[in-house]
């Protein structure tokens, strides 16, 4: 599935680990023995812990599970996912290291090796071997069940200053950011990106992203920014931070893991996050809602099930009119591209049977599909 791209982007999208050669990161004391724990909530409740002391306790409960990575490339975060060692960070903090080295909070150091990774959704897990008691998993939560305006933490390694917690909320839900490129043009996208104001700046890459119960609900990956330092060509925090959903990578982790690389399920159809009101209205479009499709993959799962690309051209150049709006997913209201492909890529794998209901033509009928593999 493709998406087209903002003609201008005004903005950039910066990854963040950190290229800081002959910076010394500061060592952090080892944090006191976490005896209290967090106040327990009903699944699904929001962060209600007032700004006091509930903070401290967090991050003493969750700092033993937080590692700061170094390379002979640079500098990143990441967590320890179970207690086999795995450890999971973004692919863009390891890609083209030859050497790992994960740091403990308690000043425990030991070599890393990459077994897996996935450049799309910006995931790498390593394996570090290390004593029992320097492995503590941090618990996984459900990002299903954020909201806007909900109290997130951010705990990383940002310009090699290890052990940094920031505090903000969720800022958006649901974003989605391109790539791969694909063959004949056109952006692959990752979905299902949590937007937040936590203040995360290169070397906060692959490090966790915090609900106020302690549970890792994302992973730093990001920011959108217009500013870079003049002297590094680091980019400044901004404010619009992205964070890889934990729902994602509870899908793909585990296969990471098992084999090494992910296999994306693929409809096979190019649409537009967003068309504007002279879109909707050139398209002839009775609804502002939904995921319009502009195109379909010549040969795609799309095409072989009998969706229908935009052909008849608009007065608007390059937009062309007559294809289907697909209205719901398996049931699922659509109500954008965006959430379309997040439902698509968090939920299903290659070879699953889905169905589309499209309006065409004014009409509304179910169209099944058999999704294929991410070319």
């Amino acid at each position: 599935m493709k998406r087209i791209l903002p003609a201008l982007l005004i903005v950039t999208l910066a990854i963040l680990a950190c290229q800081l050669p002959g910076v010394t990161p500061l060592t952090t004391p080892q944090p006191a023995s976490p005896s209290s724990t967090i106040p327990t909530l009903a699944p699904g409740s929001v962060n209600p812990l007032p700004l006091d002391g509930s903070l401290t306790t967090l991050y003493q409960r969750v700092i033993p599970g937080v590692v700061s990575i170094r390379t002979d490339t640079g500098q990143g975060s990441g967590f320890v996912y179970d207690a086999q060692g795995h450890i999971v960070t973004n692919q863009h903090v390891v890609d083209g290291a030859s050497q790992v080295e994960i740091d403990f909070s308690s000043g425990y150091k030991a070599h890393g090796t990459v077994i897996g990774s996935d450049s799309d959704a910006d995931l790498a897990i390593i394996k570090v071997d290390a004593p029992a008691e320097e492995i503590h998993p941090l618990t996984l939560g459900d990002s299903d069940t954020l909201q806007v305006g909900q109290a997130v933490v951010a705990i990383g390694n940002p310009f090699g200053l290890d052990g940094t917690m920031t505090l903000g909320i969720v800022s958006g839900l649901g974003r989605t950011q391109p790539s791969s490129q694909a063959a004949g043009g056109g952006f692959f996208s990752t979905a299902d990106i949590i937007q937040t104001d936590a203040a995360i700046n290169p070397g906060n890459s692959g490090g966790p992203l915090f609900n106020m119960n302690g549970e890792v609900v994302g992973i730093n990956q990001s920011i959108r920014t217009t500013s870079f330092n003049e002297i590094t060509g680091n980019a400044v925090n901004s404010g619009v931070g992205f964070s890889v959903s934990i729902n994602l990578v509870k899908k793909i982790v585990p296969v990471l893991i098992r084999d090494g690389k992910y296999e994306y399920p693929f409809l096979g159809i190019t649409s537009s996050s967003d068309l504007s009101l002279e879109e909707i209205e050139a398209l002839g479009l009775t609804t502002y809602t939904g995921a319009y499709v502009l195109k379909v993959t010549p040969g795609g799962p799309a095409e072989q099930a009998g969706i229908r690309g935009g052909s008849t051209p608009t007065r608007i150049e390059g937009l062309n009119a007559g294809g289907d709006l697909i209205i719901a997913f398996d049931g699922k209201p659509v109500t954008s591209f965006d959430k379309l492909l997040s439902y698509l890529l968090t939920t299903k794998s290659p070879g699953d049977t889905v169905v589309l209901t499209v309006l065409r033509d004014g009409k509304q009928m179910d169209i099944t599909v058999k999704l294929g593999k991410r070319p």
